[in-house]
């Protein structure tokens, strides 16, 4: 992988261990910030369900952090296309199901850091 593909790689990673953090330990704080369309009521019941989120988010954003401190080139590509398409897929399935802001925000720096895996 490229430098830049892997600041980009570094980048998508970063915002998911955000989310995680917002969806496991800020859930009823920044996440109200962040999740403006969803009910206030429903924050403190929905916690555990955040978390169990935000955990998924960690998982890929691990994945991400893995393919970075791979030295065979080849296989650390295919772990970071592996994980960049996982992003894309749920960024793609939040914003036809939840908000499509959702595509913006996640899938799409997702593509990008993918496309520069693949092509630089």
């Amino acid at each position: 992988m490229s430098l830049i593909a892997k600041i980009f790689v570094l980048l998508v990673a970063i915002e998911h261990l955000y989310i995680l953090w917002i969806e496991m330990f800020a859930w009823t704080t920044a996440g109200k910030k962040t999740f403006r369309s969803f009910p206030d009521h429903l924050f403190e019941p929905t916690k555990a369900l955040a978390a169990n989120q935000g955990l998924y988010n960690g998982f890929l954003a691990a994945g991400l952090i893995w393919s970075l401190f791979i030295r065979d080139v080849n296989w650390a590509g295919n772990v970071a296309v592996f994980f960049l398409s996982c992003i894309i897929i749920a960024g793609v399935y939040g914003a036809v199901t939840a908000s499509k802001s959702i595509f913006m925000k996640q899938a799409m720096p997702a593509i990008v850091a993918l496309l520069l895996v693949l092509f630089l």
